[in-house]
């Protein structure tokens, strides 16, 4: 802005009106954003420099700028009055664009930051929601494992493994299936970061209550934080569980006024089971509650819980690290998925039953499924036995709802094997994320020899990697005994359709 005239007086607006504007410069910068991206789309697809200039809208724009070439955008208008209304050094209110946007605790209930984030996820969740989808049409045949023996038993509840504590993860390794590099909340966060140095450590601590299946994040106090506004900052914290982000997983503290070494003293509580916890990922960040405009971030610390050892409940004292982004390609895994497999030779159960050899698949429960958006989704799982790849030879599960560790509980059984054709076979089972009318391909697994050959000839799905190809040999060596595993749902399965 040129004139300080052409500012607009706010100071008599109320604390709501002061949020309803913010609600309105958030959302304007969205369709903004959606705008760009379509515009982007366009620009790589359409050749025609005029019809380009049609569909992406710019002939609008320009007979605008002649029209009211002389005319401030109400946008920037409103944001430089707000900035001339109250000053500040570390992030103006057209920041508010441009840095990560989070939602601060409220010292009150009548944050308008906190109301608008929130009212955000509430949509999120609305234009989340998918419409009801037919039953799937597998040929089950409910498997009893009681009635052979099981080789192994992994899928069983196993106790807590021990881990030494104190050990943070700015590079995560979630569990052994998720190995970024980089921050894990970074994959659901969009923005930048970097608006106020990262410094400074925090103390807390975890507990976990077998009895009353709860798990205890004791937030004690940070010390030495960056000061995000003249030289303190307004700090809480926050945690998630990841890969869940939603509002049941969020939990924060209260906002400490005017310090950079904030003593907060809180138990943030997390009602899950011992395997739901296995699952998943700390997220502890440290933010600037800002009253007007986006919270500004301070720090983070992310641990797995798959092996943390729950004799130690003392608190420790954990380096802030800055969000590293990073690329959802760079994931080698999307969870993990339980089953138990088992070979059933022609004849074997007495009579001349069964009439031919039958592999039979049990699918029992997927675990930390970390979709692109995070988040509890709508998943199913498909199953082929390859090299056929026919509509007859594909099953798949019942649609498990919003759930990051859904529960399937599925039986799959294809006839007509020789125990010689189990060599040359390969059981692929691949993780799939309906969203509205769209699914999308997770990952998976597949179990067979991985010899890279089917039948002599070469074939790019025989990928199988060493875990698989242990549990595929060990039906083989034991027939008629549930083989139970849980494996990666891996995201670099070779692409078998070209």
């Amino acid at each position: 802005m040129e004139g300080e005239g052409e500012l607009l007086d706010l100071s008599h607006l109320s604390e709501a009106e002061q949020t309803s504007i913010l609600e309105v410069l958030l959302r304007d910068s969205d369709l903004r954003c959606l705008d760009e991206g379509r515009v982007r789309t366009l620009q790589q697809k359409e050749a025609d420099p005029v019809r380009l200039r049609l569909l992406s809208g710019a002939w609008f724009h320009e007979e605008r700028t002649k029209r009211y070439r002389d005319t401030k955008d109400g946008v920037d208008i409103v944001q430089a009055s707000i900035r001339g209304r109250k000053p500040r050094t570390d992030l103006s209110v057209s920041g508010v664009f441009k840095w990560q946007t989070e939602d601060a605790p409220p010292t009150n209930n009548n944050d308008p930051s906190s109301q608008i984030e929130d009212k955000k996820e509430e949509d999120d969740k609305r234009s989340n929601r998918s419409p009801l989808t037919a039953r799937p049409r597998p040929k089950p045949r409910s498997p009893n494992p009681q009635d052979t023996d099981s080789v192994s038993s992994v899928v069983t509840e196993a106790d807590l493994m021990p881990l030494r504590p104190g050990i943070s993860i700015s590079t995560l390794s979630l569990q052994s299936n998720y190995t970024l590099s980089g921050s894990m909340m970074s994959l659901f966060s969009s923005g930048e970061f970097g608006a106020v140095e990262v410094k400074g450590r925090v103390l807390f601590s975890l507990d976990y209550d077998t009895q009353r299946e709860k798990l205890q994040v004791r937030v004690c106090r940070c010390e030495g934080l960056a000061a995000a506004h003249k030289n303190h900052s307004d700090p809480y914290a926050k945690a998630y569980l990841l890969p869940d982000k939603s509002s049941h997983s969020k939990k924060k503290t209260t906002v400490k006024k005017k310090t950079l070494n904030p003593v907060f003293d809180q138990t943030l509580k997390y009602k899950m089971s011992v395997s739901e916890v296995r699952g998943r990922t700390l997220n502890l960040s440290v933010w600037h509650a800002a009253p007007l405009g986006r919270n500004l971030f301070l720090g983070e610390v992310e641990l797995e819980l798959a092996h943390w050892d729950w004799t130690h409940t003392d608190p420790d004292w954990y380096q802030l690290q800055p969000r590293l982004q990073c690329s959802p390609e760079s994931i080698s895994s999307r969870g993990n998925i339980r089953l138990s497999i088992k070979f059933t030779p022609a004849g074997s159960e007495g009579g001349g039953l069964p009439p031919s050899g039958e592999l039979h698949i049990w699918l029992r429960q997927a675990q930390g499924l970390l979709s692109t958006k995070g988040g509890a989704i709508d998943s199913f799982v498909k199953s082929y036995v390859l090299p056929d790849a026919g509509r007859l030879s594909g099953q798949k599960t019942r649609m498990v709802k919003r759930s990051i560790s859904p529960i399937y509980n599925h039986s799959m059984v294809y006839e007509g094997f020789q125990p010689a054709d189990l060599r040359e076979a390969c059981a692929e089972l691949t993780v799939w994320h309906r969203e509205g009318i769209k699914t999308y391909l997770l990952g998976g697994v597949r179990l067979s020899p991985g010899t890279g050959l089917s039948y002599g000839a070469a074939v790019c799905w025989m990928d199988s990697t060493e875990e698989e190809v242990t549990m595929w040999t060990s039906m083989i060596l034991n027939p008629n005994h549930w083989i139970d595993t849980t494996l990666p749902i891996r995201t670099n399965l070779a692409n078998r359709q070209k």
